[in-house]
Parts: structure tokens; C-alpha cells; sequence
């Protein structure tokens, strides 16, 4: 029976390289984004003497947005795979960002949640620079909707004080 048990355990264990993939994945879809944003900027370059001042500023929250999505992306990759699968090992000499292996699940979840309010307020902010082209209902469903993020991300930080004071 013990037999069993420990490779029950050790599969379980094991079945957290099948993240890998997903880390991989998500690694291709940040190059997507890195192609999506310099398909703007590249879209922008021909247009940018005749473009009024509130469309360079819609394109340039269009870029802000991409960006903050693709920030997210790598918080999720990185801290995820250290979280779940593996340590990254760098060596001494290589690069370091200063928050690699300070995340843990709770923190990232407090990041997404930070990062999703402010990919919501820059919807919200482009669609209130873009009135004319945009109805009531929709603004009010945007507000609605940006104002649910900001309460969960909210909660979400106040459960996540509760757990550690609890903890601790």
C-alpha cells in the first residue's frame, strides 16, 4: 500500500511540468502582443502630422494598454513557473528583475487584479476621450463594469490582509 502511496505522490508531483506548455505558450503570445504593438506604431508613423492630439492620445493608450497586457503576461509566466513548476537558476552574472522569486500565488493574484483595473481604466479613459462616437448605455456598462474590477481587486487585497494576519 505504501508503494502506492508514494507514486500517487510522486506523479502528483510530477504533473506540474504540464504547466511548461502553458508557460511556452503564453511566452508566443507575448511575442503576439510585441507584433501587435509595432503593428500600431508602425501603422501610426505615416499619420502622425495629420492626426489630431486626442487621436495620438487614443493610440498612445492603445500602446499603454498592449504594454500593461504584456507586463502582465511576463508577471504570470515567470513568477507562475517559479511558483508551481520550478526555481529559475540564473547565474551570478545574469540580469535579475527585483521581484523574481518574491511573488507568490497570493501577491500575483493582487498584481493581476491591480492590472486589470488599470487595463479597465484605460477602456474607460479612451472611451470618455471618445464620446462622440460612443452611447450612454455603453459608457454607463463601462463605468459599471470598471467600478466591479476595482471592488473585487479591493476585496481581493483585503481577504488576501486578513490571510496573513491570520497567518502570522
Amino acid at each position: 500500500m505504501k508503494l502506492i502511496e508514494v507514486f500517487i505522490e510522486r506523479t502528483l508531483f510530477a504533473s506540474r511540468w504540464l504547466l511548461t506548455p502553458m508557460y511556452l505558450g503564453m511566452t508566443l503570445l507575448l511575442v503576439l502582443f510585441a507584433v501587435k504593438f509595432f503593428q500600431e506604431l508602425i501603422h501610426l508613423a505615416p499619420h502622425i502630422l495629420e492626426m489630431a492630439e486626442t487621436d495620438l492620445i487614443l493610440v498612445a493608450l492603445a500602446l499603454i494598454d498592449l504594454t500593461l497586457v504584456a507586463n502582465l503576461i511576463i508577471m504570470v509566466i515567470i513568477s507562475g513557473y517559479e511558483n508551481f513548476v520550478s526555481r529559475i537558476d540564473l547565474d551570478e552574472k545574469a540580469e535579475k528583475l527585483s521581484w523574481v522569486g518574491k511573488l507568490d500565488s497570493g501577491t500575483l493574484k493582487l498584481k493581476v487584479a491591480a492590472s486589470i483595473v488599470a487595463i479597465s481604466s484605460i477602456h474607460l479613459l479612451k472611451a470618455f476621450m471618445n464620446t462622440s462616437k460612443t452611447d450612454t448605455s455603453t459608457l454607463m456598462w463601462l463605468v459599471i463594469i470598471h467600478m466591479t474590477f476595482v471592488v473585487s481587486a479591493l476585496l481581493l487585497a483585503w481577504l488576501d490582509k486578513m490571510a496573513f494576519r491570520h497567518d502570522h
